[in-house]
């Protein structure tokens, strides 16, 4: 795949120093600039392949696989839908998303951990909830949610994205019960029971001493003013979306490739860097509701381009991809299997694993049954040198160097 004419790494490696001389930044968002500004670079060492045919070689630089990085994200995300491939089941699949008031958004901010958490569970709780009532459903589901905290030009706005099959096992776990054509479950009732379900939760972290409040925001501490935040909220409507099912396994793949991994912004929507700052493609939403043209295009400083960039690194050892239900990672396959012997489904094949220009998932070393062809002479490229981060290759080649 040929590299964008423009990158996050371009514009950290321009404007990188100058914001951090003028900002404060937290570990690990300081982790994240040096692993973009190092991904694909000599700094990460690498290693070098040659054709046995015809002597031609290449260099490649190991990535960085931070998971907030747009270049090694595409390649994550292949692996990831691979494994996902087998859980896959011929029922419709829905998509739901459920986000936070922007009151609630700019506490989460200052509390990523614990309000990011409990976004999770309120979700799960309300749809595992909804769906065992005979009322609705009266199925135990399974679904997988992926946390969003961005907008489309790279704003604040935490949400979740939920994939779920439409339908579910009977209480007994004898038979799969099926959702109706078209309709997963009632909007509303979903709405309002994650609602209560949230705003019970943050007020038990907030009783328990566990929110921070920082900038606009001490005041928060005191209870009273808590409360008089959360009061019309509770009377408010929350937004939980749910979307058309989607047109088969295909389509619910195709939908995990653009979600599961993406990052604030991709390399692919960004314009130029020039004296006048930034500029990327990005979606107006509220324009579209309106019938407006709503594919536009931004201009940012490079200091608030990087500032909204960092406003979405998660705090180590945050799961953004989590599994619920019948699809929870200990006993996925079990059910899964289980499932499809009651509706009577064939197992699917798993597609092979597409790889980058140099046989590889990310860039790194590639296995023997990986390597491509000589793009000269079409031989066996095999690898003749590893080398180590910081160093140059002891190989003399005239060699071609990919970062692709």
């Amino acid at each position: 795949m040929a590299r964008p004419s423009l990158e996050v790494a371009d514009i950290l490696n321009r404007h990188g120093d100058a914001f951090l001389a003028r900002h404060r930044l937290s570990r690990g968002q300081l982790k994240v600039i040096g692993a973009i500004r190092a991904c694909r670079t000599a700094a990460l060492g690498g290693h070098v392949m040659r054709c046995s045919d015809c002597d031609h070689a290449t260099i490649a630089y190991n990535s960085c696989r931070n998971r907030h990085c747009p270049r090694c994200q595409s390649a994550a995300a292949k692996d990831w839908l691979a494994d996902r491939q087998a859980d896959l089941l011929p029922v419709p699949y829905y998509h739901l998303v459920f986000s936070l008031p922007a009151p609630i958004a700019a506490i989460a901010f200052q509390n990523k951990a614990e309000l990011y958490g409990l976004l999770f569970r309120a979700a799960a709780a309300t749809l595992a909830t909804i769906a065992i009532d005979p009322k609705h459903l009266g199925a135990r589901i399974g679904f997988t949610s992926v946390l969003h905290t961005w907008g489309s030009a790279m704003t604040h706005h935490p949400h979740l994205h939920i994939i779920a099959p439409g339908g579910g096992l009977s209480p007994d776990g004898a038979r799969w019960i099926s959702c109706r054509p078209g309709f997963f479950l009632p909007v509303r009732v979903l709405s309002r029971l994650f609602r209560r379900l949230f705003l019970e939760g943050l007020a038990a972290l907030h009783a328990g001493g566990r929110l921070a409040f920082h900038g606009d925001l001490p005041h928060l501490v005191e209870a009273d003013a808590f409360a008089a935040l959360l009061a019309p909220l509770r009377r408010a409507d929350w937004v939980v979306y749910a979307k058309r099912p989607f047109g088969g396994p295909d389509a619910v793949l195709a939908y995990l490739a653009r979600y599961t991994h993406r990052v604030a912004i991709a390399n692919s929507r960004l314009v130029a860097m020039d004296r006048h700052g930034v500029t990327f493609r990005w979606k107006d939403y509220r324009a579209r509701s309106s019938g407006k043209a709503w594919r536009k295009t931004m201009t940012l400083t490079a200091t608030e381009f990087i500032r909204r960039f960092l406003l979405h690194v998660l705090p180590d050892g945050f799961h953004r991809i989590r599994h619920y239900g019948l699809l929870t990672s200990s006993r996925r396959a079990e059910t899964i299997a289980r499932i499809r012997q009651i509706i009577a489904a064939p197992i699917p094949v798993a597609a092979p694993q597409e790889h980058d220009a140099n046989g590889c998932t990310e860039a790194d070393e590639p296995r023997d049954d990986h390597r491509p062809p000589c793009p000269c002479c079409g031989g066996r490229m095999i690898l003749v040198e590893r080398f180590a981060p910081g160093t140059a290759p002891r190989t003399i080649f005239a060699v071609r160097i990919d970062t692709s």
